[in-house]
C-alpha cells in the first residue's frame, strides 16, 4: 500500500480500493479513502491537517477517559474486592496499597499503552507501530523523564527498589530482544510475559514486606542512600489521579434537598465555574477542547467513588448510564458489528439491548432514592471500567490506522511512527505528571514510577496483545522485524538501562544535574540515530 505515492494522483483512489493491503482492521472511518478519495490531490495538506489534528484530540480522549474514569473505577473495584484480607501478612504490615498499585493503578495508568500495543499487535501489518511504541516510550520516559527529574530537583533515589525495577525491565527487554531475533512468539511465551508481570507483583510486595518488617524490629535502619521504602508505596500514585478531583466538579450543594432534575444537570456539568474563574488562559483553552470528551463521558460511563458518603452515587444518572453503558459497548464492540447484527434479520441488536436497558433504568430509578445508594452500587463501577475500556480500546483503535495512515502518506514505517508519534503522545501525561511531582518535592516517588510503571507496559502490552491475536489454528503470531531501525531500538533501550544501572550506584544514588543532562543528550543522539536511519542515509547493505 506504501507504493500508491508513486503513482500518478489520477489513480490513486482506485488503487486504495482495489489494494487488500491498504484496508483498515477494525475502526469507523476510512482514513486511507478519504484522504485519498474524498479529498482532491491538491487539498492533500489540509488532509494532512486534519488528520494530525484528529490525532492529537484522540491522545486526549485516551487520556481524560484513563485519568478520570477508568483510574477511579479500577480504584473502587478493588476496594470492593477488599484486597487486604488476602494480600495482608497480619495487621501491622498491609500491603493493600502496594499491591493495589502495582496491578489495578499501573493498569489504569498504562491503560492507554496496552489497549494501543493491543490493538496494533492484532494486524500484523501494524505490528511495528507496536513495538515501537512500547521501545520509544521505554526509552523516552528512563532518559528524557528520569533526567527531567534530576534536572528539575537533584535527589537520592532508593536503591533497592530502583535496582529490583531496572533488572526487571532489562529481563523484558532481552526476552523481548530474543522474541524479535526468531521472528517470532509462542503461546508459552506470551504466558511467559504476563508470568513474568505477576512475578515482579510478588517481588514487590515481598520485598517490601521483608524491608519493614526489618525496619521494626530495628534491623535495617534507613541509611543515607536507603530511603524509606515508602517510596514503593507511593510509586503507582505518581501518575494516578484523585478519583474526587472529577466529582468535585459536579457535586450537588444540597443533594439531599435537590430535585432529580436539578441533579442530573448539575451531574452532566464538566465546568466548575469557580475553579474556571481561577486559571489561566491556556488551562481554560484546553478545558474547552475537553469538555466535549467529559460530556460524553460523562453520559455514558459511571463513575464509583469510594471516597465520598454517597459513593458519587447520582440516582438520575446513573439510571440512564444503565442504558447507554451497554448500548455504548454493544456499539464499540468490533466497531459496531455486533450491535448492527439483525436478530433472524428482523430486529437488530442494539435495539434489544436499548429495550432491556431502558426497563431495567426505570426499574432502578423506582427502587432507588436521591438520598442514599443501594447496596448494589458497586455493580456500576465494573459497568463503569467496561464502558471506559471499550472507550480507550475504540480510541486507541482509531489512533493506530490514523497513525497507519500518515505512515503511507509520508512513506514512513511503522516503527519510527511508533517511537515517536505513538510513544511522544501516550507518555505525554506521566511526563508532565512525573516533573509536576518532582518540583512538588517527591522526586523519588516519580523517579520510582519511572522504571515501575513501564515494566506493566511492555510485559502485559507484548503478552496480552500477541494472546489475543492466537488462535486454536494458529498459537504462534509473527514479529519479523522490517527493518534496521527496530535492532537500533532494541539496542538504545538496552544500553539506557544498562547506563543507569551502572551510573545510579555508582554515584551512592545521589542524582543529580549531570546525570540528568547525560540522558537527555542520550536521547536526543537515539533520536538523530533513528531518524537517519529511517531515511537511509544509516543503512547496512547486507540486511
Amino acid at each position: 500500500c506504501r507504493e500508491v505515492r508513486k503513482h500518478n494522483s489520477s489513480e490513486w483512489c482506485r488503487f486504495i480500493q482495489s489494494n487488500p493491503d491498504c484496508r483498515l482492521e477494525g475502526g469507523f472511518l476510512d482514513y486511507l479513502e478519504g484522504v485519498f478519495c474524498i479529498f482532491p490531490p491538491r487539498l492533500l495538506p489540509l488532509a494532512v491537517t486534519l488528520y494530525a489534528l484528529w490525532l492529537l484530540y484522540l491522545f486526549i480522549i485516551l487520556g481524560v477517559t484513563a485519568e478520570k474514569f477508568f483510574c477511579p473505577n479500577l480504584s473502587a473495584i478493588s476496594t470492593n474486592l477488599k484486597l487486604s484480607h488476602n494480600v495482608a501478612a497480619n495487621r501491622s504490615f498491609s500491603l493493600t496499597p502496594l499491591l493495589h498499585g502495582v496491578t489495578f493503578l499501573a493498569f489504569g495508568n498504562g491503560a492507554p499503552d496496552v489497549f494501543s500495543a493491543v490493538v496494533a499487535f492484532s494486524n500484523p501489518r501494524t505490528a511495528g507501530l507496536a513495538i515501537g511504541a512500547v521501545f520509544g516510550a521505554g526509552v523516552f520516559v528512563t532518559t528524557v523523564v528520569a533526567g527531567g527529574i534530576a534536572l528539575v530537583k537533584p535527589f537520592t533515589a532508593a536503591s533497592r527498589p530502583f535496582l529490583r525495577d531496572v533488572i526487571f525491565y532489562m529481563v523484558a527487554v532481552f526476552l523481548t530482544f530474543m522474541v524479535l531475533y526468531f521472528g517470532k512468539i509462542t503461546l508459552g511465551e506470551a504466558l511467559g510475559y504476563l508470568g513474568l508481570y505477576v512475578f515482579y507483583v510478588f517481588a514487590v510486595v515481598l520485598c517490601t514486606w521483608i524491608h519493614r518488617r526489618q525496619r521494626q524490629e530495628g534491623l535495617a535502619p534507613p541509611g543515607p542512600w536507603e530511603p524509606e521504602m515508602l517510596t514503593d508505596t507511593e510509586e503507582p500514585e505518581s501518575s494516578g489521579t484523585n478519583s474526587g478531583d472529577y466529582g468535585e466538579e459536579y457535586r450537588p450543594l444540597l443533594p439531599s434537598q435537590e430535585t432529580s432534575l436539578r441533579i442530573l444537570t448539575s451531574a452532566l456539568s464538566p465546568l466548575d465555574y469557580h475553579k474556571w474563574r481561577r486559571k489561566p488562559w491556556y488551562w481554560r483553552l484546553f478545558k474547552v477542547f475537553k469538555v466535549p470528551v467529559e460530556l460524553v463521558l460523562l453520559l455514558t460511563v459511571p463513575v464509583v467513588d469510594p471516597d465520598k458518603d454517597d459513593l458519587n452515587w447520582k440516582r438520575p444518572l446513573n439510571c440512564l448510564h444503565v442504558l447507554t453503558s451497554p448500548l455504548l459497548c454493544i456499539l464499540t464492540l468490533k466497531s459496531g458489528t455486533y450491535g448492527l447484527y439483525q436478530i433472524q434479520g428482523a430486529f437488530p441488536v442494539w435495539g434489544l439491548v436499548t429495550l432491556v436497558g431502558s426497563v431495567l433504568a426505570i426499574i432502578t430509578f423506582i427502587t432507588t432514592s436521591n438520598e442514599e445508594p443501594p447496596k448494589y452500587h458497586c455493580v456500576f463501577a465494573f459497568l463503569g471500567f467496561l464502558a471506559s475500556a471499550m472507550w480507550i480500546n475504540a480510541a486507541a483503535t482509531e489512533l493506530v490506522n490514523i497513525l497507519r495512515t500518515l505512515g503511507i502518506i509520508f512513506q514512513l514505517s511503522n516503527t519510527v511512527l511508533g517511537l515517536t508519534l505513538l510513544a511522544w503522545g501516550n507518555s505525554i501525561g506521566d511526563t508532565f505528571s512525573d516533573l509536576t511531582m518532582a518540583r512538588q518535592g517527591y522526586p523519588r516517588m516519580a523517579f520510582s514510577a519511572c522504571f515501575g510503571g513501564i515494566i506493566f507496559n511492555i510485559l502485559v502490552g507484548v503478552g496480552l496483545g500477541c494472546l489475543l491475536q492466537m488462535s486454536s489454528s494458529q498459537l504462534v503470531v509473527k514479529l519479523e522485524p522490517d527493518s534496521l531501525l527496530v535492532w537500533i531500538l532494541a539496542g538504545a533501550l538496552g544500553l539506557s538501562l544498562v547506563f543507569s544501572f551502572v551510573s545510579v550506584p555508582a554515584q551512592c544514588f545521589q542524582l543529580g544535574k549531570a546525570y540528568g543532562v547525560c540522558l537527555i543528550l542520550y536521547y536526543l543522539a537515539f533520536l538523530c540515530v533513528a531518524l537517519l536511519t529511517e531515511f537511509r542515509v544509516i543503512h547496512l547493505p547486507t540486511l
